[in-house]
């Protein structure tokens, strides 16, 4: 006798077998103690320790962090005159807790704005180049785009060695339009020359930073937002506080060059590294923007 032959296994069937196998281990509750806790419950809890502690990392070192446990002492001031009731003292700091969401959005704004930041800069869409492939994906690429690094490094060595104050901030994913309004628009070329003559200490425009993007010096004189993290040392001028600043409002890298000793600098991220030699200053920027 022949054989029965086997049919095969149709694709629905065999998802549906996988769920039927699959999603009670999911589910499935552990008993622990008097509670039952799902393997969702437990990658819950970590998911909001993950982000409590990426939000300790951003209020870490600021006044925030200063702020926040004020508003903790009187959220728990106002829970004991509640259970003592008294009623005046709790009514009011009732009503300065009601609104405190709004309170939160409005002192914490700057920490909001670089947590949503970091959130935006790690996502697969602000890898570089995505974005500008999909907006002007009919457009030739510019091969112009990729930062020259030796001419920041030949202007930055020649301003340190003549002890030349300079504040060079290197644009990555946006222009900063917002900044470089608030200073003259220049949209030239970038040069060592140009960039010296900007900061020579007669130039009207060596107060304040300059943005450059894309090879070009956008804006020169801007104003920048100054750092006000406590943990900076005393001995850093407005010109390190405002590039810690920029960076950690933005994705942008900062130079700075001493007026007074010479030595050169970079921010990043909201951090800073000093005294830094000709030759680790390209190594940093070939390791952000790539070897030239």
């Amino acid at each position: 006798m022949l054989k029965q032959r086997k049919k095969p296994l149709k694709l629905s069937t065999f998802i549906k077998s996988i769920n039927i196998a699959v999603m009670p281990i999911i589910f499935k509750s552990i008993p622990i103690l008097f509670i039952s806790i799902r393997w969702l419950d437990a990658l819950d809890i970590f998911l909001v320790a993950l982000l409590l502690f990426q939000l300790y990392k951003l209020v870490k070192g600021t006044v925030a962090i200063r702020i926040f446990l004020g508003i903790l002492a009187i959220y728990l001031v106002w829970k004991l005159v509640s259970a003592m009731q008294m009623e005046l003292l709790s009514e009011i700091l009732g009503q300065f807790i009601g609104v405190g969401v709004l309170a939160l959005i409005i002192v914490f704004q700057q920490e909001i704005r670089r947590f949503l930041l970091l959130v935006g800069s790690q996502s697969p869409f602000a890898k570089k180049g995505l974005m500008k492939k999909i907006m002007n994906w009919s457009k030739p690429e510019n091969d112009n785009s990729q930062l020259n690094i030796n001419v920041i490094v030949k202007a930055c060595y020649n301003m340190s060695r003549n002890k030349t104050g300079a504040l060079i901030i290197l644009a990555t994913d946006t222009e900063l339009k917002y900044h470089a309004s608030t200073g003259d628009e220049i949209d030239a070329s970038l040069t060592p020359t140009l960039l010296e003559s900007i900061f020579f200490k007669n130039s009207p425009l060596h107060d304040g930073g300059v943005i450059i993007y894309q090879n070009r010096i956008k804006a020169a004189r801007c104003i920048l937002p100054v750092s006000d993290n406590p943990d900076i040392p005393g001995h850093f001028g407005l010109r390190h506080r405002a590039a810690i600043g920029i960076t950690e409002n933005s994705t942008a890298v900062a130079i700075i060059v001493s007026e007074e000793t010479g030595t050169i600098s970079m921010a990043t991220s909201g951090k800073l590294n000093s005294k830094l030699t000709i030759e680790e200053l390209r190594k940093r920027l070939e390791e952000f923007f790539g070897p030239h």
